[in-house]
């Protein structure tokens, strides 16, 4: 008989909680310490770097596709539905919902 189990791989929020506490042992084990590498200038101005980065690409190349691209869906797929539906529930008619519902028809004998 196979197993038929839906579980899915993957880590959970514990799980990741454990390996951060392993992973703060083993550098503490190494005499590594975090403060001084996040206090490091080295650290600090590769950071700074990369969110510069992060910021121009958005800025200059991303920010208005994805905003073009949001925007027509948020308005035309959703809120002009949303509109739409008001206003049947408004004029006592169907919704989409209820218009694309299936319909389950029983015989009575």
């Amino acid at each position: 008989m196979k197993n038929k189990s839906n579980k899915k791989g993957g880590i959970s929020i514990l799980g990741i909680l454990f390996l951060t506490v392993i992973l703060i042992f083993v550098l503490s084990y190494f005499n590594i310490s975090l403060k001084a590498i996040v206090e490091n200038p080295n650290t600090q101005n590769n950071f700074s770097y990369a969110g510069y980065v992060g910021r121009s690409l958005w800025n200059d190349y991303l920010s208005k596709p994805v905003s073009d691209v949001l925007g027509g869906i948020t308005v035309k797929t959703i809120w002009d539905g949303f509109i739409s539906n008001m206003q049947n529930i408004h004029d006592g008619k169907p919704t989409d919902f209820q218009k694309l519902a299936p319909i389950v028809k029983f015989n009575s004998n």
